[in-house]
């Protein structure tokens, strides 16, 4: 493990939460339900243990604020799932797309962009998502749930058709197969394959292996937490929404990051909002 859950971080969003002035009589109805599954630093699942830099800034934001989260882990595709049919109050970490717009109400929380992740080697860089389809030699693999934009979902469903794609259920699991050499690419944030490298033996030295490359269709955009519109009450979207700006206002989610991945990298896929 890295230092991630260190006493210095935990006293950092703990400061963070006692700063924050009070929403008046604001408070949470209910306890409020947070499936999630893991995601590099973002979320972190050790058996029953579920922490991470979102989850950890909301207890001591909610603690302070009168909310309550319950967090459970869950495979990424059903928490999506779980999200569009209102048995889960947020979904979070996400990146902002028209389809969950239609379920929630979006909070941006980090400048992000996903980029084609492979390993160091001498092929010829690949630029365009068209290059990556005329590549036929390249095996990708994705994780089922995540969901970049509709330029990101054509580019899945040609690769399926082209019976060049592979759906795994977590990061993890790509960041296997990369290691293995079964897969050739995939795309995602890196700040995801590389936290699950730094934490698992597994695959560990992957992250120091990694080649990334932007594709101009997968720009930068917002990741954050979205708020159900189906199982929260106005009240309590209301109260959490301003909980979550504060939290990206405040610049504590970006030192999160700073403190568990090299600059380099932040400055390629994470930026404050």
């Amino acid at each position: 493990m890295t230092d991630f859950y260190s006493s210095a971080w935990r006293r950092t969003v703990a400061i963070l939460a006692l700063a924050l002035p009070s929403l008046g009589s604001a408070q949470c109805s209910r306890d409020i339900q947070v499936p999630v599954s893991a995601i590099g630093a973002s979320v972190v699942i050790n058996g029953a243990s579920i922490g991470g830099i979102y989850p950890d800034l909301l207890r001591s934001m909610g603690a302070k604020l009168g909310c309550n989260f319950i967090f459970t882990a869950v495979p990424r595709a059903r928490l999506e799932a779980m999200f569009e049919t209102g048995k889960a109050d947020l979904l979070m970490p996400a990146s902002s797309t028209l389809r969950r717009d239609q379920h929630g109400l979006f909070i941006p929380m980090l400048g992000s962009r996903p980029l084609l992740i492979s390993l160091q080697g001498t092929r010829a860089p690949i630029n365009t998502m068209q290059e990556l389809l005329e590549r036929r030699e390249l095996r990708v693999a994705l994780v089922r749930g995540y969901d970049y934009g509709l330029p990101y979902q054509a580019l899945a469903k040609e690769l399926s058709s082209q019976g060049r794609l592979f759906y795994e259920v977590d990061a993890l699991s790509v960041a296997r197969l990369m290691q293995s050499g079964f897969i050739d690419a995939t795309i995602m944030a890196p700040t995801i394959l590389t936290g699950v490298a730094q934490n698992d033996a597994r695959v560990y030295g992957l992250a120091d292996r990694l080649r990334l490359e932007a594709l101009p269709e997968l720009p930068w955009g917002m990741s954050g937490v979205y708020l159900s519109r189906k199982s929260l009450t106005a009240e309590d979207q209301a109260t959490l929404r301003e909980l979550l700006d504060k939290a990206g206002r405040s610049g504590t989610l970006m030192e999160g990051f700073q403190r568990h991945h090299r600059q380099e990298l932040l400055s390629l896929s994470i930026r404050p909002r």
